[in-house]
């Protein structure tokens, strides 16, 4: 049975590290510069102020999915509060089962509706484009961001 919720990010850490390296494998770039290394004290300190939002996608329990955002006024339309997505994502034996990312994104909506949220902006990788789906949930493309490796 699929379930969508939202829990407390520290709390699901031990089940989340295994997706995230997953995540990390399939959709960072420059890995042979970055290892992954989340800064977990921040989405703690984030989520105790109110401003994260974790939402997961279980299946009988087991994580297979969630979605990261960070709520917070925008900081040049102070009186507009937005969700900026930092993450998301459905392991991949779980893709395609009944539409598992179009119903967390639905269920994220929900989510930030009742937390009065007003904007909601969110990405996806070129190179595992997820527009459709942004698209399928009434989102309009606004702009595009470059990246370049500038480190030693």
């Amino acid at each position: 049975m699929i379930t969508i919720q939202r829990e407390i990010f520290m709390r699901t850490l031990g089940e989340l590290k295994p997706i995230l390296d997953l995540h990390y494998e399939e959709l960072a770039l420059n890995k042979d510069k970055v290892p992954l290394d989340p800064c977990y004290e921040l989405y703690d300190f984030q989520e105790s102020a109110g401003k994260l939002l974790f939402v997961t996608v279980r299946d009988d329990g087991e994580l297979v999915g969630y979605f990261i955002g960070f709520v917070q006024p925008g900081l040049h339309y102070r009186t507009c509060l937005t969700c900026v997505m930092d993450i998301f994502f459905i392991k991949p034996g779980a893709r395609g089962a009944g539409m598992l990312g179009l119903k967390l994104f639905r269920a994220v909506e929900v989510h930030l509706k009742e937390m009065g949220v007003q904007r909601w902006v969110m990405g996806s990788k070129k190179h595992r484009d997820a527009s459709a789906l942004f698209e399928r949930i009434g989102a309009e493309p606004i702009e595009t961001t470059f990246s370049k490796w500038i480190g030693e």
